[in-house]
C-alpha cells in the first residue's frame, strides 16, 4: 500500500519504521524539508518528499503534526491522493503547553479531530493520539496474543475507518470502534483511555467512563 506520513517526530518516525518494515511504500515529509529526512530514509527505505507531495497516490495519509501547525498545511493537500484516501489524525490539543487558544475548540466545543478535519478540508480518522511512540516499536503483537494492546479509532467515514483498522491490525494492535468524530472527545488528552495500555475490553470500558468536561489544565 502507498502511504504518506506528514510529520516525522516520534509517532511519524516510528510509523515510518514499522510500515516500511511491513513492506508498504512510504513517503514521509516534515516542515523542514526532505533534506532533513535523509537519515530516516536511509534507515527505513522511505522516500522523503515535500509536504505538498506526501499524499500523491496514497491510499492512507497520516497527519501527525502539532495541532497549531495544521492550518499551515498546503491547500488541496489530498488532491492527488488515491480515491477514497483515509486520513489518520494523531493530533492532540495542548493549549497551555504548545498550541495556544483555538476558539472553535474552546468556544464551539468542536472535538480536536472535527476541527482538524475542517482545517484540512477532508474528513479524518482519529487514531494513535494516545499511543506511546515507543510502543509502536516494542509492543506490537500477533493477533490473538494475550498481551496485545488495543487502540481506539474514531471517524465518520466507515470505509476509511475499516481501512485504518485493518492497517492497525497489521501493525500488531487490536482496535476498538470509538464512534464518529463527534464522539472522539472520549480519547482526547486526560481521558481514561489516553495512554492506556489495555486490551479491547479495557479500552471499551475506558471510553465509556470518559467525561466531556475539559479540566482547567487542558483549556487555554
Amino acid at each position: 500500500m502507498k502511504i504518506g506520513i506528514i510529520g516525522a517526530g516520534n509517532i511519524g518516525g516510528n510509523l515510518t519504521r514499522r510500515l516500511t518494515a511491513l513492506g508498504h511504500e512510504v513517503a514521509v515529509a516534515n516542515s523542514r524539508g526532505p533534506a532533513t529526512l535523509t537519515a530516516l530514509a536511509e534507515e527505513t527505505g522511505a522516500t522523503p518528499v515535500p509536504v505538498e507531495e506526501a499524499a500523491r497516490g496514497a491510499e492512507v495519509v497520516v497527519v501527525t503534526v502539532p495541532l497549531k501547525a495544521v492550518p499551515d498545511l498546503p491547500e488541496n493537500l489530498f488532491a492527488g491522493a488515491a480515491e477514497g484516501v483515509a486520513v489518520i489524525d494523531t493530533g492532540n490539543y495542548y493549549p497551555q503547553q504548545r498550541d495556544g487558544r483555538i476558539a472553535a475548540i474552546e468556544d464551539e466545543g468542536l472535538t480536536e479531530s472535527r476541527w482538524t478535519a475542517r482545517q484540512l478540508g477532508h474528513t479524518v480518522i482519529k487514531a494513535f493520539n494516545g499511543t506511546y511512540a515507543q510502543d509502536l516499536l516494542d509492543r506490537h503483537r500477533p493477533a490473538g496474543a494475550p498481551d496485545r494492546i488495543a487502540v481506539p479509532v474514531a471517524g465518520d467515514d466507515e470505509a476509511a475507518k475499516a481501512k485504518v483498522r485493518a492497517l492497525i491490525d497489521e501493525l500488531g494492535f487490536d482496535t476498538v470502534d470509538a464512534g464518529g468524530l463527534d464522539d472522539s472527545w472520549r480519547q482526547q488528552p486526560d481521558t481514561p483511555v489516553y495512554g492506556l495500555r489495555g486490551d479491547a475490553e479495557a479500552v471499551q470500558k475506558a471510553l465509556a467512563e470518559a467525561s466531556p468536561e475539559r479540566k482547567p489544565e487542558f483549556r487555554a
